[in-house]
């Protein structure tokens, strides 16, 4: 970590920009600047302000509640919680490996999440500032704007998206918060209307995902010193890869790759992540600070996500999207992408992957058919103390989720970890706000631009801040500059509506 990002010589003497909250996220947080006499930042902040409590209300619940309950914790990618519940409880139900149906069932849920969410955060929520430019102006910088200026795109995004909710709805009953998957397996197969709709618009659906890697890859080649070096920083890389070293979202096993790409740790088990990870609590916000042990605090935080995974894999099994990422990662000429826009081109490689394995697994006849359940009590995981353990990893649309429980004799709960996608984010996103601050706040007066592209910063890891709520659009924002004696050097207050009024300054 930078020092000055944490600490600041005489914060008192410095002043203060706050940005709060932070729009066109998932969830509630706030951003905060200290800037010395002659405008320059010497601390920046991301505060996530808002505190869930989870961990601790699971406890005390049945085991089988859990999979429907921690879906509550996110609006926008609910199954990925849904499905590392229930993979972590499959080892409490005496279920390492589920049944071919059910594991196909579960991966079509999985992809078809991944499918949306990617498609809701680059058509609707970053999008506007991608086609319009960051200083556009507000009053178009948004999904209306893009679907009146650039309506076959916009088109392209919803047609995604509704594609992506069928699938969740076609697997696990419902299109938010469904209840498909259980301990042990699956509770329903595919029907057969649900098949021949999905069927039906499958192949148009690849060609929208590999047009949207089009559209990101033209934006990148339109502006390449902007995609190359906004919110660029080095870090390591973190995510799960398939054994063959392939990408892969739902199973597999840790890998790490350091700043210039070397692999610091390969094939390291999900259910060993205590040893690899180790989480630091900081006083001014309510999400944790994960790091490798091995590296300590300061050298070892890590990125995750969608730029992580396509650069850490060796390789993407479905041949389009394999194609696309080989073109992405040749634009680092041998070394990894760091800058953090170009998560966006990544994140439409990935989707185009997730159609690719939707249309496979459409044409699977497991999933119509076949045994749903599986376990054996006498094949349960016990911990040193006897009680039944499970720990489920997948990879979210944000990044690696971690889901890890402890189970009584009794059935109820009696621990609950979990390390979400942006949790592993969170010094990233902390770095991506510092990078951007001291590249673009000068000392000018204080405007909308100015505070949409350290937002844009942020926006660029589809970060899901409470996991729990989604703001779209613009939220009101109150943005003040204080002096150390507390003088109101400059105040700009915009609405809900994006008008902006200056009130001092």
């Amino acid at each position: 970590m930078s020092a000055d990002l944490e600490t600041a010589a005489e914060p008192q003497r410095l002043r203060r920009v706050a940005i709060d909250p932070v729009s066109r996220v998932e969830g509630h947080g706030k951003v905060t600047l200290l800037l010395d006499d002659a405008g320059r930042v010497q601390q920046a902040r991301l505060h996530i302000v808002e505190f869930r409590g989870f961990e601790r209300f699971i406890q005390g619940r049945p085991y089988w509640e859990v999979p429907v309950m921690v879906q509550r914790l996110c609006g926008i990618c609910p199954v990925s919680h849904h499905l590392a519940a229930s993979k972590a409880l499959d080892a409490v139900v005496g279920a390492p490996t589920v049944t071919p149906t059910a594991d196909k069932i579960r991966r079509l849920m999985h992809y078809g999440q991944v499918m949306q969410s990617h498609a809701l955060h680059f058509f609707h929520l970053s999008s506007p500032d991608l086609l319009f430019g960051f200083d556009a102006e507000a009053a178009r910088r948004h999904i209306v704007g893009v679907a009146a200026a650039h309506p076959g795109i916009a088109r392209q995004g919803v047609a995604l998206r509704r594609y992506g909710q069928e699938v969740i709805r076609a697997t696990a009953g419902k299109r938010v918060h469904g209840t498909g998957s259980v301990p042990g397996g699956v509770n329903r197969h595919v029907s057969a209307d649900d098949l021949a709709l999905l069927r039906a618009e499958v192949a148009t659906m690849v060609d929208h995902a590999e047009r949207a890697v089009d559209i990101a890859a033209q934006l990148h080649a339109a502006q390449p010193a902007l995609y190359d070096g906004f919110a660029k920083f080095h870090s390591n890389w973190l995510s799960i890869v398939r054994a063959d070293g392939a990408l892969e979202l739902y199973d597999g096993a840790i890998r790490v790759r350091d700043a210039d790409g070397r692999i610091l740790v390969d094939g390291h088990p999900c259910a060993r992540y205590l040893d690899l990870i180790e989480e630091e609590v900081r006083p001014w916000t309510y999400m944790k600070f994960p790091y490798l042990r091995a590296l300590g605090a300061d050298a070892g935080w890590y990125r995750v996500g969608p730029l992580a995974r396509v650069q850490n894999c060796d390789r993407i099994a479905t041949p389009r999207a394999e194609a696309r990422r080989q073109e992405f990662v040749a634009t680092g000429g041998g070394a990894p992408v760091h800058a953090s826009l170009a998560y966006h081109w990544a994140r439409m490689v990935e989707m185009l992957h997730a159609m690719e394995v939707i249309a496979a697994l459409l044409a699977d006849p497991d999933i119509a058919a076949g045994e749903r359940m599986a376990g054996d009590a006498s094949l349960a995981v016990r911990a040193a103390n006897g009680e039944r353990e499970g720990i489920g990893v997948i990879e979210a649309p944000r990044g690696t989720l971690i889901h890890h429980y402890r189970v009584g004799d009794d059935d109820l709960v009696t621990a609950c970890n979990l390390i979400v996608s942006t949790t592993h984010n969170n010094q990233a996103m902390n770095e991506a706000v510092r990078a951007v601050a001291r590249e673009r706040f000068d000392g000018r007066a204080v405007d909308e631009a100015l505070l949409n592209s350290v937002e844009v910063a942020i926006r660029a890891y589809d970060p899901c801040l409470s996991c729990a709520t989604h703001a779209l659009g613009r939220m009101p924002l109150d943005l003040s500059v204080v002096a150390a004696d507390d003088t109101l050097v400059d105040r700009v207050l915009k609405d809900g509506d994006g008008r902006i009024e200056r009130i001092a300054g």
